[in-house]
């Protein structure tokens, strides 16, 4: 009755990853047992979870056509967007959260906006705030931002707020280590960068836990509601 850690079914969020077209189930070679979706097979999916017990599910959005600023990614009619839309209108109760990022609509496959060869962190936030905003406008409960940006939780939860989307949550990726553990799930988004690696923006794994509590903090300050370590 007092136990302070409980672990069931509600308590599991499933990623869910979600392509263009209809009537696709393709298997993802690096996670076995595990499919991409489209809207319509995802249906299937979210009633099979329901019926589990699982509440939760992250969308994971995978466009046909990626560009140098990951347009996609704030499109009113994306397919995260187009996800989302579909999902709230047939599964109400269940809570649906979003990767908020642009690896997986990028060209170049980096989390930002290119200056050359590398990440430009500030002018990155702006993008971030609009792929937020359109997927609380879309139905999203929960968004939990995995760039990495510095300052980005703040520039998310200002955008939100302005925008009328107050008690949308922010599930921050606040520790992010750079770490070859995302093999898989890099394949199954299809984000894997082009060129070098994510090292200027994700955490050194080498690194101790005072630097990963710091970034907690920071971004708890910012606004964010619940923080994430990844992978763990």
């Amino acid at each position: 009755m007092v136990r302070e850690t409980r672990m069931d079914a509600s308590s599991l969020i499933y990623p869910m990853f979600v392509r263009e077209g209809s009537g696709i189930k393709e298997e993802i070679p690096a996670m076995e047992g595990q499919y991409r979706y489209t809207t319509d097979t995802m249906l299937y999916a979210l009633e099979d979870l329901e019926k589990a017990g699982v509440r939760s599910v992250m969308f994971f959005g995978i466009p046909d056509v990626k560009d140098e600023v990951g347009s996609g990614a704030y499109a009113e009619d994306g397919i995260v967007q187009r996800v989302l839309r579909e999902a709230r209108a047939h599964f109400p109760e269940m809570y649906l959260i979003t990767d908020v990022c642009m690896c997986e609509y990028t060209s170049h496959g980096h989390c930002g906006l290119l200056k050359g060869h590398d990440v430009d962190n500030d002018s990155t936030l702006e993008l971030l705030a609009k792929i937020a905003v359109s997927h609380a406008k879309a139905g999203a409960d929960i968004l939990a931002p995995s760039d990495m940006m510095d300052g980005r939780i703040g520039v998310i939860r200002d955008a939100l707020d302005e925008a009328g989307y107050k008690d949308v949550i922010i599930m921050a990726h606040a520790v992010k280590y750079a770490s070859s553990f995302y093999g898989p799930f890099r394949d199954a988004a299809e984000s894997a960068p082009h060129f070098g690696d994510r090292k200027s923006y994700q955490m050194d794994p080498a690194s101790g836990t005072r630097q990963a509590l710091a970034e907690i903090a920071l971004d708890v300050e910012e606004g964010a509601d619940m923080v994430i370590v990844k992978p763990g």
